[in-house]
């Protein structure tokens, strides 16, 4: 296409809640990491190290029964809370503003451990009760 010569009506979206395509004999609950797997589809958060974390569900979504894109979830970018592992891979003040990494969909760790475990987002606070991490493609 060539160069805008009149006004043109950009569509946009706020982005802040996105629908994803639910995987095949996925479960993911509301609150869950999600990240999308190499297909496309979405799925809970997982050690794995094809994952991209698109944010936490806003909704239980079952697709246990159902094939690859048969439902939707709904997806909020934004900080939010998270578990802690523990030992060598508990997150501390020293990892704000670092990347951390998928265990499963509701814990997040410091280290990838030796490329097994995608990136889950930025982290942003720890607390008493967890860690707080920026999700969501950017």
């Amino acid at each position: 296409m060539p160069a805008l010569t009149a006004d043109r009506n950009t569509p946009r979206a706020d982005g802040d809640v996105e629908s994803y395509g639910v995987a095949a004999a996925a479960l993911i609950y509301a609150g869950a990491i999600v990240a999308l797997s190499a297909t496309g589809f979405a799925t809970p958060g997982a050690t794995a190290t094809t994952l991209v974390t698109v944010g936490r569900a806003e909704e239980r979504v079952d697709n246990t029964d159902g094939a690859a894109g048969d439902v939707k979830v709904r997806v909020r970018r934004g900080v939010f809370q998270f578990a802690n592992s523990a030992g060598a891979d508990e997150i501390t003040a020293a990892e704000i503003g670092d990347d951390c990494y998928i265990v499963d969909d509701q814990t997040v760790a410091k280290t990838d451990d030796t490329g097994a475990r995608s990136v889950a987002g930025k982290v942003v606070q720890v607390d008493d009760n967890g860690v707080w991490v920026k999700l969501g493609i950017v």
